[in-house]
């Protein structure tokens, strides 16, 4: 019988594992903030990045109805919307954006992971036909505050500040947030980034990333608010995942923000 109980015991154990890991890779979370600037009324902001082609449910239902119970004055992806450019990520892509344009404006910025694809042209047009306002170094409003997409090619030169407007309330998508003050020094109320995939294995109860590409081994911007003079940046922890397969205490994560008034 004594192998019959290390056989269940094991069966168990691995079972729980399994378990285990498709909550924290598969079971969306959703982060709440409230954030304060210069707005003139309030308005919501559900802010998604990094899905790298991901699905949770069919047609990414999961994830649609979770951003639709919020109902959001803007919904922002600021980038990594794909991880690879194939048929099945470009329609993941195309699929998610056309379903959430049904619930709100939907705002989108480039990322690394499509700035290194050669068939960008073609996504980034795929997704405005979908729906998206595809902000490239560019600019929209919506419940009169302007939000500036930087596109992820130029985040590492001055772009920032040639298409920064002069007037607040202004909020930034750019998808990589090592270079925080950059982005305060250019004189924005709020910064919306991902990129960091929340440092994909976090220290459990102590918010600890261990890695993010472009910050090296516990990074100092990962997830959460970040203040610098003015300026605020909220930094989502991502949906899906790039080169490591696997995240471990870091459960996908729709990020949604509660602007008011100061």
């Amino acid at each position: 019988m004594l192998w019959l109980y290390i056989t269940l015991g094991t069966a168990g154990g691995l079972a729980l594992i399994i378990l285990f890991v498709w909550f924290n890779n598969s079971c969306l979370q959703k982060t709440y903030y409230d954030i304060a600037f210069q707005c003139t009324e309030e308005f919501k902001i559900v802010h998604l990045s990094d899905l790298h082609g991901k699905n949770f449910g069919k047609r990414n239902l999961k994830l649609i109805e979770k951003v639709s119970a919020e109902k959001p004055d803007v919904i922002v992806i600021t980038g990594d919307i794909i991880h690879t450019y194939t048929q099945r990520n470009c329609q993941t892509a195309v699929e998610a954006v056309s379903q959430l344009k049904e619930i709100a404006p939907v705002l989108y910025v480039a990322g690394n992971h499509e700035m290194r694809n050669k068939g960008y042209r073609q996504l980034k047009k795929q997704l405005a036909e979908g729906g998206a306002d595809v902000l490239d170094n560019a600019s929209a409003t919506v419940n009169g505050i302007t939000f500036v997409g930087l596109n992820c090619a130029s985040i590492k030169n001055d772009t920032v500040f040639k298409i920064t407007p002069a007037s607040s309330p202004k909020i930034l998508l750019a998808h990589l947030p090592q270079y925080f003050e950059k982005y305060s020094c250019a004189g924005y109320d709020l910064v919306l980034c991902g990129h960091a995939h929340g440092g994909q294995w976090r220290i459990p109860f102590t918010g600890i990333g261990l890695y993010a590409p472009g910050q090296g081994k516990f990074p100092k911007y990962t997830s959460g608010v970040h203040k610098s003079g003015k300026t605020r940046m909220v930094i989502s922890r991502g949906l899906g995942n790039s080169r490591c397969p696997l995240r471990l205490f870091n459960r996908p994560e729709i990020v949604v923000i509660n602007c008011k008034p100061e």
